[in-house]
């Protein structure tokens, strides 16, 4: 019987904790676990927890209404189900544990998702447990895409750009930011995305799109003016991360010329990328165009941020990252100018490493485009 990629991830994590000082992995309900389980679930009072140790077959804890959710999984775990009462909960996790033959193990958590509770549950259950980062580990396995991870994100980033362009004949004078963000979102849902959105659309008008997470308001489009649209689509759980800019009416010389500069900078940032080529130089590649123009100060972020289950996560397009790219690596490019109190540009692209250079997955019309 064919592997699925889930099975596939699981037997690279065993493989990589071979190469650790780990005896097994533990995660709670993060996108890590969905990646290697094809569960789907949320954060919540109830812990969700999997164990997977460096060799044998993987436990899952986890309450008993969301048992049902086993019978569809890709893959094979020792289910240890849990009811209502807390107070049970600790002997459930020792059962787990044991089944893994962890009771004395060192094994790793992730820092940014792995909760005080299920920190509490797993020393009660266990208190000779050294737990520890299991980052390093974590990036390795999950920063370069397979092709589901891949064909997942074009249809995306298709998704996104048709529900764009079904939103666009709205925007007219009058109109509001969070008016505009709200017709989005409904068009991102008819369109195809999960209902779950990597995040909320980004609509700014004007002075406020030199805001780099400005938050859609009840500021009113009044031409000539700026608009800058940040927005993104979820195809069974990968993000697409996209922002383009329009004008209604003609604004300022300057205005023009910021939105002409990012451009450049977002082209030769993507000209840069490739395998081998360390991430901080895609940064300072886009950093010298806009330095070189006159606007370093005002390119306030880093230059792009890696894509896939999260719509933030490693590599980070950063000037002091010397990690080297490689195929499958799949990441924003996004330079921007922010001039405080009159307006900011940001052209973002979504682009893959591949064996000998770089693809832009979204290669849509990146010009300032007038809306009248």
């Amino acid at each position: 019987m064919s592997q699925t990629p889930c099975t596939k991830r699981l037997q690279r994590l065993q493989d990589l904790l071979q190469t650790t000082d780990l005896e097994a992995v533990v995660l709670n309900a993060s996108p890590t676990l969905t990646y290697l389980t094809g569960l789907e679930v949320h954060l919540s009072e109830r812990p969700v927890v999997g164990i997977f140790p460096a060799s044998g077959k993987p436990a899952l804890v986890l309450p008993e209404l969301e048992s049902g959710k086993l019978e569809s999984l890709p893959v094979t775990l020792e289910a240890f189900p849990y009811g209502e009462n807390p107070n049970t909960w600790p002997g459930t996790f020792a059962h787990a544990l044991h089944f893994c033959g962890l009771r004395r193990a060192r094994i790793g958590v992730e820092p940014q998702w792995f909760r005080f509770l299920e920190l509490q549950l797993l020393e009660s259950a266990a208190p000779e447990l050294q737990l520890t980062s299991a980052e390093p580990l974590i990036r390795r396995l999950r920063s370069q895409k397979d092709l589901a991870e891949i064909a997942a994100t074009r249809r995306a980033l298709e998704v996104a750009w048709q529900a764009l362009e079904a939103t666009l004949p709205a925007i007219r004078p009058g109109i509001t930011e969070r008016e505009v963000a709200a017709e989005l979102t409904l068009q991102l849902l008819r369109a195809g995305s999960d209902p779950e959105l990597p995040f909320a659309p980004i609509v700014a008008f004007g002075p406020e799109s030199a805001n780099p997470h400005a938050v859609p308001g009840d500021r009113p489009l009044t031409p000539p003016t700026l608009i800058l649209i940040d927005w993104g689509a979820r195809v069974e759980g990968y993000c697409a991360d996209l922002t383009r800019m329009f004008t209604f009416g003609i604004p300022d010389d300057e205005l023009l010329r910021i939105t002409q500069i990012v451009l450049e900078a977002n082209e030769a940032a993507r000209a840069k990328a490739g395998p081998g080529v360390p991430a901080g130089e895609v940064d300072q590649t886009a950093r010298q165009v806009i330095e070189q123009a006159g606007y370093g100060p005002y390119f306030i972020h880093r230059t792009g941020h890696g894509l896939g289950l999260e719509i933030h996560e490693p590599p980070y397009i950063r000037g002091d990252n010397t990690e080297p790219l490689a195929p499958g690596m799949l990441f924003t490019i996004e330079p921007g100018i922010y001039l405080t109190g009159r307006g900011g540009a940001r052209i973002e692209d979504d682009v893959l490493i591949t064996e000998t250079g770089a693809e832009t997955l979204s290669d849509y019309p990146r010009t300032l485009r007038r809306l009248d």
